[in-house]
């Protein structure tokens, strides 16, 4: 990446009010079969021309062609029964009706090398695409087949590799793994949350992140921010341990978080997308803003090294608010950009 200050999206944006309802998390589709294939792949290309003009540097698909960041390309895997639905704890926080693992766990054939084949025609700037971590899905699972949350873990995580490399040959630049529960079950983390993220990657040529974030902006997830106190330092566990990985990019929350900006310097060395944009009110932060949260970070990471971004995906806001964030995010990064060249 040549361009100091690169700029993204961290996962989702809305969706067009013609292909699901709006500001909704996760709103069932409104098209079917050729018809939704068609609308979600026009629904890709709006929101990466909106990208575009909006200023950003790397290109994503805005998830138009996934309901869920998890259950979609779990939807497309042998092994998980969606009919039979049971009750667990999401990252011990709240409670869902989630699909059954009932054998083995595999991968026919590619889920979303075709929509990022379509998704890099549409640009000629760097993209990135973002994929369910090992245990993020099995957190969003109920496992009645291997009954070990490892041993299930290390089968999404060659899935998931599989998958990987055929989004690179596709054409994407970087792939970025989503992992929330990196900031919930601290032991897994250690004994094996990173070394089965590490298999996720393994072998690739292009960049590879991994995002860490506090939730969308829904209830339980802000419920959950207001039991973390003055400070949010559950980033101290992860960071370590990301630091001495073969991870490129680490990707985590900032603006209008409580997470101490003196954290990131436990990933020295590594490349940090930083989050600088709350997706989690539809107040529009000023390019002065966005500056300013790039600036606390700067003596905890090389400039070179620093990759502004959002907090987490837009898909519950207004399509006009998030069309002004990114323009936001755009203008900020320039902002710092101007000072530092």
């Amino acid at each position: 990446m040549n361009t100091l200050l690169p700029t993204s999206i961290v996962g989702s944006l809305p969706k067009p009010s013609w292909l699901s309802e709006p500001e909704k998390l996760w709103s069932p589709w409104k098209l079917r079969d050729d018809e939704l294939r068609e609308g979600t792949l026009d629904a890709q290309t709006l929101a990466a021309h909106e990208q575009r003009r909006s200023g950003l540097d790397i290109i994503s698909d805005g998830e138009q062609t996934r309901q869920h960041f998890v259950t979609t390309f779990i939807e497309h895997l042998k092994g998980v029964d969606f009919d039979r639905r049971e009750t667990v704890r999401i990252r011990d926080r709240y409670d869902a009706s989630v699909p059954t693992v009932v054998g083995a766990v595999s991968r026919e054939k590619p889920v979303f090398a075709a929509d990022a084949t379509h998704l890099r025609a549409v640009t000629d700037k760097p993209i990135k695409w973002a994929l369910p971590g090992p245990m993020t899905m099995i957190d969003t699972l109920y496992d009645d087949h291997y009954k070990s949350r490892e041993k299930l873990a290390w089968e999404f995580a060659t899935i998931l590799n599989q998958e990987a490399k055929d989004l690179e040959a596709a054409g994407v630049d970087i792939i970025q793994i989503d992992e929330p529960a990196f900031n919930v079950f601290f032991d897994e983390l250690k004994d094996w949350g990173v070394a089965t993220l590490e298999r996720a990657t393994e072998g690739l040529s292009c960049e590879t992140a991994v995002h860490i974030c506090y939730g969308y902006g829904i209830k339980a997830n802000t419920d959950w921010k207001a039991t973390l106190g003055a400070e949010w330092r559950q980033y101290e566990e992860s960071f370590p341990l990301l630091q001495q990985s073969s991870i490129d990019i680490v990707s985590l929350e900032s603006h209008n978080s409580r997470v101490p900006a003196d954290l990131i310097e436990l990933l020295r060395g590594k490349k940090v997308m930083l989050g600088t944009i709350d997706v989690a009110n539809d107040t529009v932060e000023t390019p002065e803003e966005v500056a300013a949260t790039l600036r606390r970070a700067l003596p905890f990471v090389d400039a070179d090294k620093l990759y502004p971004s959002t907090n987490c995906g837009m898909a519950p806001l207004d399509r006009r608010v998030a069309r002004d964030k990114m323009v936001a995010l755009a203008t900020g990064a320039e902002l710092l950009r101007r000072e530092l060249c």
